[in-house]
C-alpha cells in the first residue's frame, strides 16, 4: 500500500486499495500530492498574511498530537481495521459452530400423525395381547445423536474453520501495518508541507521588502518602473503558490482525519514532531527480502489459507466415506379418535430407545466428485495468488530500498544545492545594492533559492516515507 511516492508539485492523487487486504486495505497518495498539502492547523504556524483573527482562533483549538498518539487513535477509530476486527470474530464464531458439530446434540422432536385405518399405540408383546387402537397419535421424544464416525469429514471442517480463523487474525496484524503505515506517510508529508510553506512565506517576505526598496528608488527616479512590475509579479507568484499549498494542505488534513475515523473533518491538529533525516538499512537487499517472506502477515495469512483449502478438500472427499451414529430417544405417544380400548390398556405410553444408524453413500448423482473439483479449483487459484503475492513483495522490498537509497542521495545533493542558492541570493542583493548588477538577477536567484528549499524538501519527505515504506514492505515495526 504506497500512499506517498513523488513531489510535491501535483494537488493530489488518491487510490484507494484494499488487497490484502482485502483486507489490507489503504490510501495510496502520491508524495507529490501529500507534500503539497498540510492540515490547515499547521499553516498557523507561519504568517500567512491572510486572515489573523481566524488563524489566532485555530491556535486556541488545535491539539498538538505526535506521531505515535495519531497512530493509537487510528488503530482505535478506524473504521477499515474496525469492520477486519469483525471479521475475525466471524471467522472464530464459525470455527466454535465447526467445533459444536462434533460433540452430541439433544433435541425435542414430536409430531401428530392421522392414519386412514386405526393403528395400534402400543406395539404387542406377545400373540393375542389386547391394546388401544385409534386414528391419531400425538407423539414427542427427547432424542440424542451422537455422531461417531464421518469418514473425517467434521474433522476436517474444524481444522479448516480453525485455519481461516488464524488467517483472519493475521489479515488483521497486516491491516494495521497498512494503516500506521499510511498515517506515517501522511504525517511525515505534512511535516514537509510545514518546511515548505515557511520557504514560501520567507521567499513572500524577502520579495515584499524588495518591492519596498525598488518602489523607493522608483519614487526617488534611481530606477525603472518596470523593476518594480516585475517584482510584483514575482511576489504575485509566491502568493498563489501559498494559495496553492493551503488548499491542497486541507485536503491533506481531511484524509488524515478520515483514517482517524473523524466524520466531520473539522478537528484542527498541530504536529509536534520534526522531520528528520532517516538512515538508510544496512541490512542486503536479500536479507529484507527473506525476512519480509518469513515474517510479513499477508505472507503468512496466504499460507495458512491454503492449508485450510486441503482441510476442506478433505471434507469434500469424506462425502463418499460412510457416516455411522448413535440414537437415543425417551418420550410419549397419546392416543387421539380411540376405537377400541380394552379394560386395562391406557390411551398413552412411555418409550424409550437407543440404537445405531449407518449411511452408506452408494450413488449421489456426481455431487461429492464436483465438489472436490470445485475445492480443488479454489486451491489452484490459491496458490497462484501466493505465488503472486510472493513476487509482489519481493517487488516492494526492491522499490523500497531503492527509493530509500535515491532520497537519501538526492537529500545530500540537495542540501549543497540550497545553500548555494542562499548564497547566490546574498550577492546579487550585494551587487543591486551597489548598482553592479540587475533587478532581474536578483529575482531570478530568490526563484532559484525558493525552488532549491522546495527541492530539499520533497527530497526530505521522500527520504522519510521511503523509510516508513521499507519498514512497512519488509514487516518492521513502524513505530
Amino acid at each position: 500500500m504506497f500512499i506517498m511516492r513523488s513531489l510535491m508539485t501535483c494537488p493530489l492523487t488518491a487510490w484507494a486499495v484494499f488487497n490484502r487486504s482485502r483486507h489490507c486495505y489503504g490510501i495510496v497518495i502520491s508524495i507529490s500530492a501529500l507534500v503539497a498539502v498540510l492540515p490547515a492547523s499547521a499553516a498557523a504556524q507561519f504568517d500567512l498574511g491572510h486572515e489573523p483573527k481566524r488563524t489566532a482562533a485555530i491556535a486556541l483549538v488545535a491539539e498538538r498530537l505526535s506521531l505515535r498518539t495519531l497512530i493509537d487513535l487510528a488503530l482505535a477509530n478506524n473504521p477499515e481495521l474496525a469492520a477486519g476486527a469483525f471479521e475475525r470474530d466471524a471467522a472464530a464464531a464459525r470455527a466454535q459452530g465447526a467445533e459444536a458439530a462434533r460433540l452430541p446434540r439433544v433435541t425435542v422432536e414430536g409430531g401428530y400423525t392421522a392414519y386412514g385405518d386405526d393403528a395400534r399405540l402400543v406395539a404387542a408383546h406377545a400373540n393375542g395381547e389386547l391394546g388401544a387402537f385409534g386414528s391419531q397419535i400425538l407423539n414427542a421424544d427427547v432424542v440424542l445423536r451422537v455422531p461417531l464416525y464421518t469418514g473425517g469429514r467434521l474433522v476436517a471442517e474444524l481444522n479448516a474453520a480453525q485455519l481461516l480463523e488464524a488467517a483472519s487474525s493475521q489479515r488483521l496484524s497486516r491491516s494495521k501495518s497498512d494503516l500506521i503505515f499510511n498515517v506515517s506517510s501522511l504525517y511525515y508529508a505534512q511535516l514537509a508541507q510545514i518546511r515548505l510553506i515557511g520557504a514560501l512565506v520567507a521567499s513572500r517576505d524577502v520579495l515584499a521588502s524588495q518591492l519596498q526598496r525598488v518602489q523607493a528608488l522608483v519614487n526617488e527616479r534611481k530606477a525603472a518602473k518596470v523593476d518594480a512590475l516585475r517584482t510584483e509579479v514575482k511576489l504575485a507568484d509566491v502568493r498563489q503558490r501559498l494559495l496553492r499549498e493551503q488548499n491542497g494542505l486541507d485536503i491533506l488534513r481531511r484524509t488524515l482525519l478520515n483514517l482517524l475515523g473523524e466524520d466531520t473533518g473539522e478537528r484542527q491538529i498541530v504536529l509536534v514532531d520534526a522531520l528528520q533525516k532517516p538512515a538508510l538499512d544496512a541490512r542486503p537487499l536479500a536479507v529484507l527480502t527473506q525476512l519480509a517472506l518469513a515474517q510479513r502477515a499477508d505472507i503468512q495469512a496466504a499460507q495458512t489459507e491454503l492449508d485450510a483449502q486441503n482441510a476442506r478438500i478433505a471434507a469434500a472427499r469424506a462425502g463418499n466415506a460412510p457416516t455411522l451414529n448413535l440414537l437415543a430417544a425417551a418420550g410419549g405417544r397419546k392416543l387421539y379418535g380411540i376405537s377400541q380400548q380394552p379394560v386395562g390398556s391406557d390411551s398413552q405410553d412411555t418409550t424409550y430407545r437407543i440404537g445405531l444408524s449407518f449411511d452408506m453413500p452408494l450413488f449421489d448423482g456426481g455431487r461429492t466428485a464436483a465438489r472436490v473439483a470445485e475445492e480443488s479449483a479454489k486451491l489452484a487459484a490459491l496458490q497462484a495468488r501466493f505465488d503472486k503475492l510472493r513476487l509482489q513483495v519481493r517487488l516492494e522490498i526492491e522499490t523500497a530500498y531503492t527509493a530509500l537509497t535515491s532520497a537519501l542521495e538526492r537529500l545530500a545533493s540537495t542540501e549543497q544545492l540550497a545553500a548555494l542558492a542562499a548564497e547566490n541570493l546574498h550577492i546579487e542583493q550585494e551587487k543591486y545594492a551597489l548598482s553592479r548588477g540587475t533587478l532581474f538577477d536578483v529575482l531570478d536567484a530568490q526563484s532559484a533559492l525558493t525552488e532549491a528549499q522546495a527541492t530539499h524538501i520533497r527530497a526530505l519527505a521522500d527520504a522519510n516515507t521511503a523509510a516508513a515504506q521499507l519498514s512497512w514492505a519488509s514487516a518492521e515495526n513502524l513505530l
